[in-house]
This record gives structure tokens, C-alpha cells and sequence, in this order.
């Protein structure tokens, strides 16, 4: 992915965006899960995506000073979205998209680091830890995946199946 063509604030913006996308997704998909265990993960994501958003945010005030945090309906670098079409919707096709969405993530955030060490060199470090970050929701999505793949159809008629006694 190459960022040489964007303006820094355009990254940031893209990465707030994002985040923001992510964050709304992984909140949905645990209100639509009859899984509690997935629902407490879902959930956990969505707050992880929080925690980068309001970092980024307050970098973004540091790094582009005078500069409003108006973001565009449309992020300026292209990334996936997760598009939860309503409840019937398979969780694994939903893992899926949320998989692709955390590897798009990681792939822009190394390369948005590439893009800002000369510059800031701390905050290029800050960006690979996101990227590692992003690299193990990736993980944890594709764990989830595996289960949910094995035991959606266990789910659709016994929700409780894995809850204990």
C-alpha cells in the first residue's frame, strides 16, 4: 500500500475513520450474536478500535495543529468495511469482512509508520504497535471463525449449547 500521494492528514483521517467503522461493526455484531462467549470478544474489539481512535485523535490535534478533525463520509485512502447486513446474515460471513478489515488495518498502519518516521519517529513506533495490535484481532477473529464455522448451525436452534451445565 503506497501512502506516498496522501497528505498526513488524509492518513489520519483514514485511520480515524477506520477505527470509528470498526468500532460501530464490532458493537453490532455482538448485539446480533447469540454466542455470549463471541458477544464478550465482539465487544472487547470494539473497545480496543475506542482506545486507537481517541489515541489518534489527540495525535492528530499535536501533529496537524490548527487543523479541524472534520472527518469525510468516505476515508481518503480506500479500505474494507464491514457490512452488517441484519441478523440473518451467517456470523462467519461477518468474521470474514471483520478479518480482512483487521489485515487492511495492519497493512496501512506499517505503512503509515513507513510514511512518518523521518518525522516523528515515536509515533512511527506507536503506528507497528497498532499494526501488532491488528495483526492479533486478525488472529483472534480467525480462532473465532474456526468455531464458528464448526458450530453455527448448533447455534441457530440451541444458542446456549457451550454456556455450562
Amino acid at each position: 500500500m503506497d501512502l506516498s500521494k496522501y497528505k498526513l492528514e488524509d492518513l489520519f483521517f483514514t485511520a480515524i475513520k477506520a477505527e470509528i467503522d470498526s468500532k460501530e461493526a464490532y458493537s453490532i455484531m455482538a448485539g446480533i450474536t447469540k454466542n455470549a462467549f463471541l458477544r464478550d470478544r465482539f465487544m472487547f474489539l470494539a473497545g480496543e478500535e475506542e482506545k486507537h481512535r481517541a489515541f489518534l485523535e489527540e495525535e492528530f490535534r499535536r501533529q496537524v495543529p490548527g487543523k479541524s478533525l472534520g472527518l469525510p463520509e468516505v476515508s481518503p485512502v480506500p479500505m474494507p468495511e464491514i457490512k452488517v447486513s441484519g441478523e440473518n446474515m451467517p456470523i462467519s460471513e461477518l468474521i470474514r469482512q471483520a478479518m480482512a478489515a483487521e489485515k487492511a488495518a495492519q497493512d496501512f498502519y506499517i505503512n503509515f509508520s513507513k510514511y512518518i518516521i523521518k518525522a516523528n519517529k515515536d509515533f512511527a513506533l506507536t503506528l507497528m504497535y497498532f499494526a501488532k495490535m491488528e495483526e492479533g484481532h486478525y488472529e483472534l477473529l480467525k480462532r473465532e471463525l474456526e468455531s464458528a464455522e464448526q458450530f453455527e448451525a448448533y447455534d441457530d436452534f440451541n444458542p446456549g449449547m457451550h454456556l455450562g451445565p
